[in-house]
């Protein structure tokens, strides 16, 4: 459809982005431009701007509750599907008109530029583990420097109210109010992998070295340096790899998740993202991927039998296959050995610990190629708790690990 003018009022227009944009800024999300550059006249599309038309002429009372009810969804979905700024030129004929709605109408603005820019959930994904874990280096750091589940969701919109402006609202708020309307949503699980992982190394250089060599460390010492005991850096592991669990199934549910088993993890081992050597905790990048597709997998496709077993056992044992074929050296991996030994051990004692039912649909010669790994590894009660856990079947593989000690 072509275009047509729509007069609109330029100084509530501007006032509208500029609202758009601090609120944004709130979430540690930047965006360069929200309106079409130089000196051209803002336009909506001719069904938008009917639609536009017809609905802030609705008389406001309570009569007329359903049907802003209906109008509201119908045209913030026609606003976000339509050619930039249109949403910010719809924000700013309704605040106009209304008032008492201000803020909401800024802030479901604000949630559009998301379907519109895949480098805007980047930054927000990375500004809910900001906040989660703590971070005293971001443009949130009033809300985010102790992290936690309050820093993530927020305590309300009236807490750190700004004067004359909007509270920030939290990015666990804004990610979730948003995700449903992102149409691309598979770069988001290399990307949540990846800050996961980073959350990994991010808290490994705050661990003293001496943490490492088992030496005792002074701990008013630590507490002048700001670093993290090995232990508190696990702890914090734990707490990435969960929220990026939850995000990653909140977001494509089974979808996202069988993409990383099949195509994410085995493409990252393979690359190493670049990085072979140097890393300074191996060790617990490595567990923290396993938690990660362990909890992502437990989320999707749960712990014990049901429907969903039979599309769980053939999405782990694609997984596993790979597992067996690096363990073998059929493959050659480009992540350091530490991690991939880390993110084997962690991923099968969780699987044997946590969720055993998803052993028993494990092919029995995959089974058994995955003991003989770990006994290579020096690893033989991991090996056979996991065959014990195969059931009947792989019981002679069993006996067959017991008599070669």
């Amino acid at each position: 459809m072509n275009g047509t003018d729509w007069p609109s009022p330029a100084a509530n227009l501007h006032n509208i982005e500029a609202e758009i944009k601090e609120v944004l800024a709130a979430t540690g999300v930047h965006v360069p431009s929200l309106t079409v550059g130089g000196n051209a006249q803002a336009t909506l599309p001719l069904p938008l701007a009917a639609l536009v038309s017809l609905t802030i002429t609705f008389k406001l009372d309570k009569s007329a509750e359903f049907l802003h009810g209906v109008a509201g969804p119908a045209l913030e979905s026609t606003a976000a599907g339509s050619p930039w700024p249109s949403t910010p030129i719809v924000a700013a004929l309704w605040a106009q008109k209304v008032r008492r709605w201000h803020d909401y109408i800024v802030f479901f603005s604000s949630r559009t530029v998301f379907k519109q820019d895949k480098h805007a959930v980047v930054q927000l994904l990375r500004s809910c583990f900001a906040a989660c874990l703590g971070s005293s280096h971001t443009l949130m750091s009033k809300l985010t420097v102790h992290g936690g589940v309050g820093a993530l969701l927020g305590h309300g919109f009236c807490s750190h109210l700004a004067p004359g402006g909007m509270s920030p609202v939290a990015p666990g708020i804004l990610f979730l109010r948003t995700y449903r309307a992102i149409y691309d949503i598979m770069f988001i699980t290399e990307e949540i992998l990846l800050l996961v992982i980073g959350s990994a190394r991010d808290l490994v250089n705050a661990v003293p070295n001496a943490e490492y060599s088992g030496q005792a460390i002074n701990p008013p010492h630590r507490l002048k340096s700001h670093q993290l005991s090995l232990a508190s850096a696990i702890e914090k592991v734990k707490q990435a790899s969960t929220l990026g669990a939850s995000l990653l199934c909140i977001t494509g549910g089974s979808g996202l998740v069988q993409m990383l088993y099949q195509e994410t993890l085995p493409t990252w081992f393979l690359s190493g993202n670049g990085i072979r050597t140097g890393a300074k905790f191996p060790l617990l990048e490595g567990y923290a991927i396993a938690h990660f597709s362990i909890l992502c997998g437990a989320c999707a496709w749960g712990t014990s039998t049901s429907f969903l077993s039979k599309r769980r056992a053939q999405i782990i044992n694609y997984h596993l296959s790979f597992v067996v074929s690096a363990l073998h050296g059929k493959i050659s991996l480009g992540c350091a050995h530490a991690t991939w030994k880390a993110y084997v051990l962690g991923f099968l004692s969780m699987m044997v610990a946590c969720v055993p039912n998803w052993v028993s649909e494990i092919n029995i010669e995959t089974l058994r190629r995955l003991a003989t790994g770990l006994r290579w590894w020096n690893e033989p009660e991991l090996a056979l708790a996991l065959l014990q856990r195969g059931g009947c079947t792989a019981m002679s593989a069993a006996a067959e690990l017991v008599m070669s000690y």
